[in-house]
């Protein structure tokens, strides 16, 4: 046992990539599940016991198997979940930027006020309608090429009873005539005042929009920070795992209820046509061990690494 070696898998550009972290934090979240008694705590603390690399001759590795519980809240999963819908959404834009060399976008940003546990899931699918609803205006219609949202939940933990901060982030494709005229220009109020329409709210929500910079660079603004933001985890591992106990578990239950059977990005229009065309595999369901990333990318196999997480000294050891 003493001759084994921790881990230590870096991507290309030299960065760790945070095995250890994640799993830790899985394990603890699979502690949680088995004091409320979900049914699954037992598959999602096995969840990357066991992982096996490919390396090639100049050190790099990629990862080649392993199990994947699939939870929603999993760190674990989550983490692969968000690189791998990450990758996608970049491809997806490279192509529409090629295929719509005139298009742009706007990254929308869609607000309600905070809700509580037992209405999160209702709310939720209020907002999907909604949203849906907004499209369907006259004048976002005429100018909308394709979109992507996703929704996120943060948690207020301030309350005595945390309340739940659920939002939409929308990368919108539109036609270059958009910024042309008061006819297909829409500003900040009237993207407010249709979603106040849409909700059917009797308060004035808080909703921004900003025009993103057609660069691919990872500037704010810039449409791969853009991609990144409505890619990145829907609910993020410190909401659920902040070591109040109590609270933790309330918010672990209310997450579990909401998300359940909901789907945190969905595509439209040019976006969602171009996703068939590339083929891309359906990341809610799908294989999370290939990520699609050009960090994963091994050349000639010249052998395997398999690493497996030691309970007593949590960790993964070779």
């Amino acid at each position: 046992m003493a001759d084994r070696k921790i881990l230590v898998d870096r991507s290309r550009s030299g960065k760790v990539r945070p095995w250890r972290e994640r799993k830790l934090e899985n394990l603890q979240y699979g502690d949680y599940l088995q004091i409320l008694h979900y049914k699954k705590a037992h598959r999602v603390k096995e969840c990357g016991e066991v992982l096996r690399f490919v390396e090639d001759e100049s050190g790099h590795t990629k990862l080649a198997q392993t199990w994947f519980c699939h939870s929603r809240l999993c760190p674990l999963c989550n983490w692969r979940r968000a690189m791998k819908q990450s990758n996608q959404l970049t491809k997806i834009l490279e192509e529409a930027v090629k295929q719509r060399k005139t298009g742009r976008f706007l990254f929308l940003t869609l607000t309600v006020e905070n809700t509580t546990g037992d209405l999160l899931k209702s709310e939720l699918r209020q907002m999907g309608r909604a949203v849906a609803k907004v499209f369907q205006y006259k004048k976002v219609a005429k100018n909308l090429l394709g979109y992507v949202r996703s929704t996120e939940v943060t948690v207020n933990h301030e309350a005595v009873q945390p309340t739940y901060h659920h939002h939409m982030h929308v990368l919108l494709f539109v036609k270059n005539r958009y910024f042309k005229g008061i006819n297909n220009y829409i500003s900040q109020a009237e993207w407010t005042g249709y979603w106040q329409r849409a909700m059917k709210l009797t308060y004035v929500p808080i909703v921004n929009v900003e025009a993103v910079k057609p660069n691919v660079n990872r500037h704010k603004n810039s449409l791969l920070a853009s991609a990144q933001e409505t890619a990145k985890y829907q609910v993020k591992s410190k909401d659920i795992l902040t070591n109040n106990q109590e609270q933790d578990l309330q918010v672990i239950d209310d997450l579990e209820q909401a998300l359940a059977g909901s789907r945190q990005i969905s595509y439209g229009g040019l976006l969602k046509e171009i996703r068939k065309q590339l083929q891309l595999e359906d990341v809610e369901n799908g294989d999370l061990i290939n990520t699609d990333s050009d960090d994963q990318k091994i050349d000639q196999v010249v052998r395997e690494i398999v690493a497996k997480w030691d309970y007593q000294r949590k960790n993964y050891f070779v």
